[in-house]
């Protein structure tokens, strides 16, 4: 068991309702995330990747913050902030969506979850959305209240996911479908359930709406998963490069726009919509980009873990974009990588250099997401 006194925290850094639990449970490193402790270690990396694909892991994303939006105006307000048309977004019902700046800069790329007519939670990546948001709002001469709530997501993930949760809630959760929430109680404690995630497997995001219950609640999932082989885990860097999806800060931030990253669908010009950014968007489109993300296959020995560097990626010596994160995959037994290069190199089969210290690497432009391309894991029936 690890003893607290090794990691030296402070006060000025928040732990979430769970810290205690994922101590217990083995958690052997943190880094911070949205101003908390998140753990991101609980032994080896592959095994945990195992055991997400397997069986199931419980993840503390406590990290994943609320930005909370009510009054009479928030769906107007919430609109505001996103460029994806939300005209057909439901009660009950979640969206991915990015924020952008007044330049069409992500600014980051959270779910969008709607629990009423005026109620709405972003459930944020790294980022200080609830101050960007406070400070729209400021000028925007629309009635809503603003605020980060006592909101403390957990992440059931893997193919044994939808077993515990009947094992949880009962057999009606079943129902639940991909990217649809539902507010629920677990033995007296308050709830809401979506069927998300940040794996790219089956999965569900349990969110404690109650903080001094986090232990209990943690304790009541792991007991309830442990004849189906639940383990606690961390977010997989294995998996979640395997498809596609973004880290914000790594593969996307404020210079990058949503064309680059290749999500046009999340934007809406041609509408009446009016969001920030919007017409920057429109320019951008109408100029074309310089740059895009791929994928890559990298040419070398099993990578130890994932890049905490961008590497530089070069084309006849002359530079030409960064590899934004890496890792090595054992299921598909390579390094497999996304990369932001200049747009006339993005063609399927291209071979790049990419520097790694002190080594030069031989990249080959591949296909992604490099594994279920068309997410019939995550969308799959229980």
């Amino acid at each position: 068991m690890q003893n607290k006194k090794d990691f030296g925290f402070g006060t000025q850094i928040r732990k979430s309702p769970y810290f205690d639990a994922t101590v217990r449970w083995g958690a052997t490193n943190f880094s911070v995330y949205n101003h908390m402790y998140i753990p991101r270690d609980f032994g080896n990396p592959e095994k945990n990747f195992q055991n997400l694909i397997n069986d199931a892991i419980l993840c503390d994303v406590a990290v994943e913050r609320q930005v909370e939006i009510t009054g009479p105006d928030a769906y107007k307000f919430v609109q505001l902030l996103t460029p994806r048309d939300l005209t057909k977004l439901a009660i009950g019902q979640c969206k991915y969506v990015l924020i952008t700046n007044n330049e069409g800069g992500i600014l980051n790329d959270p779910v969008l979850l709607r629990l009423d007519e005026n109620h709405f939670w972003l459930s944020l990546g790294d980022s200080d959305i609830l101050l960007w948001a406070q400070g729209v709002a400021i000028n925007s001469s629309l009635n809503v209240k603003i605020s980060e709530p006592d909101v403390s997501p957990l992440q059931l993930q893997g193919p044994k996911s939808g077993k515990i949760m009947q094992k949880l809630f009962g057999d009606s959760i079943i129902n639940l479908k991909y990217y649809w929430l539902r507010e629920i109680e677990l033995d007296g404690i308050p709830l809401v359930v979506s069927r998300t995630g940040w794996s790219s497997e089956l999965g569900y995001e349990i969110f404690l709406r109650d903080g001094s219950k986090g232990d209990l609640l943690w304790e009541k999932i792991m007991t309830a998963g442990k004849d189906l082989g639940l383990k606690p885990g961390h977010t997989s860097s294995i998996r979640r490069i395997e498809g596609a999806m973004l880290s914000y800060h790594a593969d996307a931030d404020i210079n990058t726009n949503p064309y680059e990253v290749g999500l046009d669908r999340l934007v809406s010009l041609e509408t009446d919509v009016n969001f920030v950014g919007k017409e920057a968007l429109k320019k951008i489109k109408q100029n074309g980009i310089k740059r895009k993300q791929i994928g890559l296959a990298l040419d070398c020995e099993p990578l130890k873990g994932p890049n905490t560097t961008f590497w530089k990626i070069s084309k006849n010596n002359e530079y030409i974009g960064k590899v934004t994160s890496a890792v090595y995959s054992p299921r598909l037994k390579k390094n497999i990588a996304l990369a932001m290069v200049s747009i006339e190199e993005c063609v399927i089969g291209n071979i790049f250099n990419v520097k790694i210290s002190n080594s030069n690497i031989k990249a080959t432009v591949v296909e992604k997401p490099f594994y279920d391309p068309k997410k019939k894991i995550t969308t799959a029936k229980i």
